[in-house]
């Protein structure tokens, strides 16, 4: 079976992406595909390299990262909800005139066509968080 999750949730603050991160780890063991991960709303957090958690809580954002290399998933960010949090890409970055980025490069910027074009690839579209 072919899954499409999509992440609302922050993960300061919300349960979705530690939760999204089991289901996807559960959905590969049990031989199903992934084939996209669109982060959306406050879920565009988990993308960004500057987020440091307390030492006793994990980290999130890295284990994402660290789960989408290993296993080559197309995780997508939200262009506009990324912009107004403050997370760019080195191409952003540049068109803003901003002085760095932050956008880890496990992910790709995109618009909300790239979840609908998931929705319809995929059996089934799992959301996290609201």
């Amino acid at each position: 079976m072919k899954f499409a999750l999509a992440i609302y949730g922050s993960p300061s603050n919300s349960q979705a992406p530690l939760s999204a991160l089991h289901f996807a780890k559960a959905t590969l063991a049990a031989g199903h595909e992934i084939i996209r991960i669109f982060f959306y709303q406050d879920g565009v957090n988990t993308a960004t390299t500057l987020s440091v958690p307390p030492q006793d809580e994990q980290n999130i954002p890295k284990e994402w990262q660290s789960f989408i290399r290993t296993h080559s998933i197309d995780a997508v960010v939200c262009i506009a909800a990324a912009l107004r949090r403050g997370i760019v890409d080195d191409r952003e970055s540049t068109r803003y005139q901003l002085t760095s980025n932050n956008l880890a490069d496990t992910y790709q910027l995109s618009g909300l066509g790239q979840l609908v074009e998931a929705s319809m690839e995929a059996d089934r579209l799992i959301t996290f968080g609201a």
